[in-house]
């Protein structure tokens, strides 16, 4: 089995971490959108065309899946990829949506979803956790988290002073949806601000999920071959792939 990840950045690497972890495929090919990254603050349209062009850069590597660990692009453009491509694609949205269910015993519960504007303006976490059935869901552009990863600030007052400037007046939340495969890179930081009673959704993690259900995706016994690609410095995002993903 052979998968391509797509990202806007460097933040699907956190989906990467997951795959890896699980041993879910055989080779994974990444394809971060650094030239053009963040998505987030962009119009539909144009993720739309941005996201069409990574499925046609997949075509060279004859797939088994695509995975689009972007938030934004899951949230506008799924359906277009995957009338262009050949293969199965999948967002993290969907995977997100499950986990969270799957995490929860009470409708009642206070869920918080953290994601880009582009995500949060889209509302598919809100009206597709409503269709669950659960009530109580406040979403907010943290728009601010991304060049903070993408400088590789994971901690400090920087991080801290982001933390109080977007939380100050919300409750204290009983799950909170990272919906940014940057996010994870930050979630020991959010777990702290928020103590440890408050659940984080992982996109990684999410997705691992969500293949093992709806996909006959077997455990291989050897670790993944990984390729890594980017639209601008790949010499870049192959040292930080090997700083996150702890790789030689």
């Amino acid at each position: 089995m052979k998968v391509g990840v797509f990202d806007s950045g460097i933040g699907g690497l956190s989906v990467v971490k997951s795959l890896l972890e699980h041993q879910l495929f055989e080779e994974i090919i990444y394809f971060g959108d650094t030239a053009r990254v963040p998505y987030g603050s962009k119009d539909k349209n144009t993720i739309i065309r941005y996201a069409i062009e990574a499925v046609e850069f997949f075509k060279n590597f004859e797939l088994d899946m695509i995975i689009v660990a972007c938030n934004s692009v899951s949230a506008y453009a799924l359906s277009e990829m995957r009338e262009s491509a050949t293969c199965p694609v999948v967002g993290v949205i969907e995977a997100g949506i499950l986990a969270t269910s799957n995490a929860l015993t009470k409708k009642d519960a206070q869920i918080l979803v953290l994601g880009t504007k582009a995500t949060v303006n889209s509302q598919v976490y809100t009206q597709g956790l409503q269709r669950l059935g659960f009530k109580h869901l406040h979403s907010i552009a943290t728009t601010l988290f991304v060049p903070l990863v993408e400088e590789e600030i994971y901690s400090g007052e920087i991080l801290e002073a982001t933390f109080k400037h977007y939380f100050q007046n919300i409750q204290t939340p009983d799950i909170v949806i990272l919906g940014c495969t940057h996010f994870p890179l930050i979630a020991e930081a959010l777990s702290n601000y928020f103590g440890e009673e408050t659940v984080l959704v992982h996109s990684g993690e999410a997705i691992v999920e969500y293949l093992e259900r709806n996909y006959n995706i077997q455990k291989y016994e050897n670790t993944p071959s990984l390729k890594f690609f980017a639209s601008e410095n790949p010499e870049a995002l192959r040292e930080i792939a090997a700083k996150w993903l702890e790789i030689k």
